[in-house]
């Protein structure tokens, strides 16, 4: 299989404070890949390195297509929920079409061929009569849906979400998950979230993120290494038909989350 991002040795830190100590770890063409750990052990830096929001103290991240090294690729973002400003006043169609901003002339308008991608993206996501409604006026699940439409619109090699089922129900958790599925056999994934039970149960692979990174190529993680290794206990929390693990904690010194 082919690599699609590459980081080696890579070092970050935020506010002063080391958060990612020489980071080893390969995504595949097609991966669907699962990062989890505690609050503060570096997740959010981890994604944002690799898409260039945050500055890498050391280190570097190479990037490849059809196996050959590129300068960049194209990768979609859905960030967290708690990030958005409902607020700002921005259709749903006007967020989608957003996605598509870094291939379009700033001198230039959004092409036909762009408008009906974007239609398609919100026919994909069952957002079908919502176009002209305001994001501020839509559910969690139904922004969520938006923010992965946008990230999906141009086409990326690797969608990257940050803990995506915040602040839905668990029967749009379901519909996400099945989406995912779907769009995985397109593209790779890479999925950062706290809640162990629900990526364990979807995703391919997993990095466990506390400073290092500890990589699986697999999707399973025995608890008592989980807590070995994060210094963690797991909580059960029962959602549904299946239960949930949740790291409960972490040390006292990383409680802001990064």
């Amino acid at each position: 299989m082919n690599p699609l991002i590459q980081i080696s040795n890579l070092c970050a830190a935020y506010d002063g404070r080391t958060v990612l100590s020489h980071v080893n770890l390969t995504v595949y063409e097609r991966d669907f890949l699962g990062v989890i750990g505690p609050n503060g052990g570096g997740k959010t830096t981890l994604i944002k390195s690799v898409l260039g929001l945050h500055p890498l103290a050391q280190g570097e991240i190479r990037f490849y297509k059809e196996g050959k090294e590129v300068p960049q690729i194209n990768m979609g973002y859905l960030p967290q929920y708690s990030s958005i400003d409902k607020k700002f006043p921005i259709s749903v169609y006007e967020v989608v079409l957003s996605g598509l901003s870094r291939q379009k002339s700033i001198f230039h308008t959004f092409s036909k061929e762009q408008h009906e991608q974007v239609q398609h993206i919100i026919t994909r996501m069952g957002l079908e009569g919502l176009e002209k409604r305001a994001i501020g006026e839509l559910s969690g699940g139904q922004i969520q849906r938006v923010l992965l439409g946008r990230a999906l619109v141009s086409n990326p090699e690797v969608v990257i979400l940050d803990e995506p089922n915040t602040y839905i129900d668990k029967q749009f958790e379901v519909k996400l998950y099945s989406l995912l599925e779907e769009i995985n056999e397109e593209r790779a994934i890479i999925l950062v979230s706290h809640d162990i039970g629900t990526v364990l149960k979807n995703v391919k692979t997993i990095a466990c993120v506390n400073e290092s990174v500890h990589y699986h190529p697999h999707n399973e993680v025995p608890t008592d290494w989980l807590e070995e290794h994060f210094g963690c206990p797991i909580e059960m929390l029962g959602h549904g038909t299946f239960p949930h693990r949740v790291l409960k904690c972490h040390h006292e010194e990383k409680k802001n989350k990064v």
